[in-house]
């Protein structure tokens, strides 16, 4: 697993040696005008807005609202691989600096992008600082802010706003593109209260708190302490008595489901996993990181479904697609 520094203190362990001090305002300066590779092209590139999110989910967004008139590239996209052990390079500081909106989590979860946009000073680059957005402190526990139901309608109107300003004559295509994300939102907001009437309570546990605020908003109990989910999370040592815990979660089917971070497994997760199917406790793997082939909502969407057929049908979904 890999070491990761304490959300409360802002600042997670990413490395970015190759972007420090000179390396850094030297990446920044060179610069060219390419977008990048992985991005999508707008329908007219000469005119489209170049705009990044630091979290594919993110970018996912501003490619929804933004439609033919921007070009959108996501830093952090690969769901196979742990995204705290990112390394953020010369190219990821060439696509900050060029971009006209960039959107990042905050809350530490990616303060790589703070240091590249400190050192690429741009008065008319429009950043969208979810943290922020929603005013929550630098001490909020849990930085996987694109589970809570409030946040994507937030942002989504932060960016039809910001890309307005960028481009004034497609005002009204960014607000309407923003409406219509936002209606797409109410099958997963259906499910989320479908599942929190049909199964009120529902005992769960977890690895990390990654999937907590979608669990939070379905009505679920989740009996793992958050004391044990920040150290998971922050790459802690969990104590005996904390695996002791979890695993008596499971032998004494104190829980429904076993929910864990798909992107982040190690020996102990491997164990916890052992112990769930020896006690018949369904699992179901959650993603930092939107999965290939999935929109944002449609991703949501199929979170709450695999939760619903753990606790309804006894079924596990580890792998989403699979």
């Amino acid at each position: 697993m890999s070491v990761r520094m304490p959300v409360a203190s802002a600042s997670r362990r990413r490395t970015t040696a190759a972007l420090a001090g000179a390396g850094l305002a030297a990446a920044v300066l060179a610069a060219g005008c390419s977008p990048g590779p992985g991005s999508t092209a707008a329908a007219d590139s000469s005119a489209a807005i170049v705009a990044v999110g630091a979290e594919n989910e993110y970018a996912n967004v501003i490619s929804q609202v933004g439609g033919k008139y921007v070009h959108v590239t996501a830093i952090e996209s690969n769901p196979n691989t742990d995204p705290h052990a990112f390394e953020a390079s010369a190219s990821v500081a060439q696509l900050v600096s060029q971009a006209s909106l960039v959107v990042q989590n905050g809350i530490g979860y990616d303060s790589y992008m703070n240091k590249i946009e400190s050192a690429a000073p741009n008065p008319h680059r429009k950043v969208i600082d979810v943290q922020s957005l929603l005013g929550l402190p630098d001490s909020t526990p849990n930085p996987h802010l694109w589970y809570k139901p409030a946040t994507m309608p937030a942002v989504a109107k932060a960016v039809a706003s910001d890309l307005a300003s960028i481009q004034p004559s497609h005002a009204a295509y960014f607000r309407a593109r923003a409406a219509a994300f936002d209606k797409s939102l109410q099958p997963w907001y259906q499910a989320l209260a479908t599942f929190k009437a049909a199964y009120p309570g529902t005992p769960v546990a977890v690895t990390e708190p990654v999937g907590d605020y979608m669990l939070q908003a379905a009505g679920a109990r989740i009996l793992t302490p958050f004391g044990f989910q920040a150290d998971v999370m922050n790459g802690v040592d969990l104590s005996p008595q904390y695996v002791a815990l979890e695993n008596s979660l499971f032998a004494q089917h104190k829980v429904k489901v076993f929910l864990y971070n798909q992107q982040v497994t190690d020996a102990l997760t491997a164990s916890f996993l052992a112990t769930a199917h020896k006690h018949g406790i369904p699992v179901v793997g959650v993603y930092e990181t939107m999965p290939t082939g999935y929109t944002y909502q449609s991703w949501m969407l199929a979170e709450v479904h695999a939760l619903q057929r753990a606790v309804a049908g006894h079924v596990s979904t580890q792998k989403l697609g699979s």
